[in-house]
């Protein structure tokens, strides 16, 4: 449907108004400055975003490498666990399961003692739930099935106690050892047969063990604590937590990663949120440029206004063609900021490279922030919330100024014309 020449006037008018090279300077170099803003803006929105969503899912997906899908747990030592577990894989979307012991230890070496998160895990089994042997950095993930006192280390932990792959560490667990001496921890040495990297925190806390040398040293004979189960979609964790539930017979509880890492990304999402609300209040600045251009432009053009309404133009006319002047800046602005934060998060670790080229520097060190580039993620449907609430802002600042032309009287405008 094709609009009548009354309707197109305004659009017209407000286009001449933009892209007009005469008038005051002035408003120009204001117009420019608004429409610069807004792209700037916009843009760094753009690029932000996308970097949240690259750290965000690089959190997830190395740390979901190592923490299972859904735990199946019991209070008390399961004995009979083979059974549970050909019921575990009945359930739909279920992919594999392993069992395990977990609980806290010291381990120690000649340098210090440090407190870990302790795992015994069937090596075979377990690389069906965990990507741990993919993350090895020296020895192998499978020695642990060969020497039933080997263990496993994350590298900041193996680099704080000083230990190396061949070397031994003293492990400590909270049971009881009676002798006639009277009681003492229960105590073992151990040879480290493997170190894993990940990039994150589990690096500096985890070690792994074989589930035959847990079981002696915690004394449960063939029993183990709980299964880790490993799911075709983890995003299904706790729809198949809660069927597992209802379905299991038993002192049985399935937890999934939501609850047991739920408080990391919540975390993570709270700060992209934060974040989208403080970098949003720079495109509302920008927005608001808008305001100062447009009253400028209003009292540059009172005495085409007056004109206007003389030949018959409604205020509702004059409004649209300031309107449309601001929305016609800011438009250009928002799309300019698409294409330019578009370009930077596809394109951010070559642009962080030719930074580091320049500077000399390197701006990432992996051994500190766990990550050699700047990850990126482009989530289309943030190009669009971004631009469309960049919009409704531009629109909102256009509303005073649009107003106030509108409201300019002919007569007091000609009658020293």
């Amino acid at each position: 449907m094709s609009l009548s020449i009354r309707d197109r006037l305004p659009l017209h008018i407000g286009m001449r108004y933009t892209f007009s090279r005469g008038g005051n300077r002035f408003v120009g170099v204001v117009s420019m400055v608004s429409l610069i803003g807004m792209a700037l803006g916009v843009a760094s929105l753009i690029t932000v975003l996308s970097v949240m969503n690259g750290f965000a899912g690089e959190l997830r997906d190395r740390i979901l490498s190592l923490v299972p899908h859904v735990q199946v747990e019991s209070s008390e030592p399961i004995a009979n666990w083979q059974a549970l577990a050909a019921q575990v894989g009945e359930q739909p979307g279920v992919l594999a399961s392993a069992p395990y012991i977990r609980g806290k230890a010291l381990l120690a070496s000649q340098r210090l003692v440090r407190g870990v998160q302790l795992t015994a895990i069937d090596p075979i089994a377990e690389q069906a739930v965990s990507d741990v042997a993919g993350y090895m950095r020296a020895g192998s993930f499978d020695a642990l099935a060969e020497q039933r006192y080997g263990v496993v280390l994350g590298a900041l932990l193996a680099r704080s106690l000083g230990v190396a792959v061949g070397d031994s560490v003293e492990l400590t667990v909270p049971r009881l050892t009676i002798t006639p001496l009277g009681s003492f921890p229960r105590s073992k040495r151990l040879t480290v047969v493997g170190v894993f990297e990940i990039g994150a925190q589990l690096d500096s806390s985890q070690a792994y063990i074989s589930l035959e040398g847990g079981q002696r040293l915690l004394g449960l004979g063939d029993r183990v604590q709980g299964l880790r189960v490993e799911l075709e979609d983890l995003y299904q964790a706790p729809a198949t937590a809660a069927a597992l539930n209802a379905g299991l017979d038993g002192d049985y509880q399935a937890r999934d990663w939501s609850l047991s890492q739920g408080n990391l990304f919540a975390a993570i999402r709270m700060e992209k949120t934060m974040m989208t609300v403080l970098l949003l209040s720079v495109v509302a600045v920008a927005a608001f440029n808008i305001v100062s251009t447009l009253t400028m432009a209003v009292t540059d053009k009172r005495s085409d206004i007056a004109v206007l309404r003389t030949m018959g133009a409604r205020a509702g006319s004059i409004m649209a063609i300031f309107m449309s002047q601001g929305l016609l800046l800011a438009g250009i602005g928002i799309a300019a900021g698409s294409v330019i934060g578009i370009a930077l998060a596809l394109n951010i670790s070559e642009v962080t490279l030719f930074l580091e080229s320049i500077s000399g520097t390197k701006l990432f060190n992996p051994e500190v922030y766990f990550i050699s580039d700047l990850p990126s993620r482009l989530q289309w449907q943030d190009v669009v919330r971004v631009a469309g609430l960049a919009l409704v802002l531009s629109l909102l600042a256009t509303l005073f100024p649009a107003w106030r032309a509108a409201r300019v009287a002919p007569a007091e405008v000609l009658r020293y014309e």
